[in-house]
């Protein structure tokens, strides 16, 4: 049997995804959430568009579930979605959430589906450096006091990761991004067949966060 990804294209969700199938899993799906809602709770709307990319660069099938994002409401859009799948279970990139990682577990144990959160619990630094170490992710929101727009589009290496550190010292955000500070986009991963590119950009601005749009993914 096969499994599934859940992912919004970010750093964490695509390096448990990598994880996964460094243990052997057979992924064969990545599973988008696409909310509405752009305060989800559960999920991110940031370059969601990337998605469907990287899964054909991956060799995947693309599957996107739709949703308003109210809170609770989503979370039964994707149980209808998951129950649609031929999967032993589904993989997801949580690190320290427990309203995250209790839902999906509730909707697996309906379903009577695995699933394998492979960066659970793990320190949030040592997320980050794998993250350098092993992908290519760049940041595409920031959202919290110190990040300002020079921090979009940085690649994720260990430079950034020092000047995260710092603004993480004055600022006491959570260096992993696990609080909302920054969301991520991973253009690539040892899995995919090659890198996933994109032709423009913009930034859009609200109050309290910068967004990088970025469009022509291929």
């Amino acid at each position: 049997m096969s499994w599934a990804a859940l992912t919004s294209g970010g750093k964490d969700s695509i390096l448990a995804c990598q994880k996964a199938i460094d243990t052997k899993r057979e992924v064969e799906f990545l599973v988008t959430v696409r909310p509405e809602n752009r305060d989800s709770y559960m999920f991110h709307s940031a370059n969601l568009d990337a998605v469907p990319v990287i899964a054909r660069h991956a060799g995947m099938k693309y599957v996107e579930i739709q949703t308003h994002g109210r809170k609770e409401e989503e979370l039964a859009d994707l149980e209808r979605g998951l129950s649609c799948l031929p999967v032993e279970g589904i993989v997801v990139g949580a690190i320290a959430s427990e309203y995250q990682n209790d839902r999906v577990r509730a909707i697996a144990d309906k379903l009577s589906i695995e699933v394998f959160t492979p960066l659970w619990k793990h320190d949030p630094e040592s997320v980050v450096f794998e993250v350098a170490d092993r992908l290519d992710a760049i940041l595409v929101v920031t959202a919290a006091e110190g990040l300002d727009e020079s921090f979009l589009g940085a690649r994720i290496d260990h430079a950034l990761i020092q000047r995260l550190k710092k603004v993480s010292e004055k600022h006491r955000i959570n260096i992993a991004g696990e609080g909302g500070e920054y969301e991520s986009l991973a253009l690539n991963a040892p899995f995919y067949e090659g890198a996933v590119t994109f032709t423009h950009s913009e930034v859009h601005r609200s109050a309290g966060r910068s967004e990088l749009i970025l469009g022509g993914f291929a």
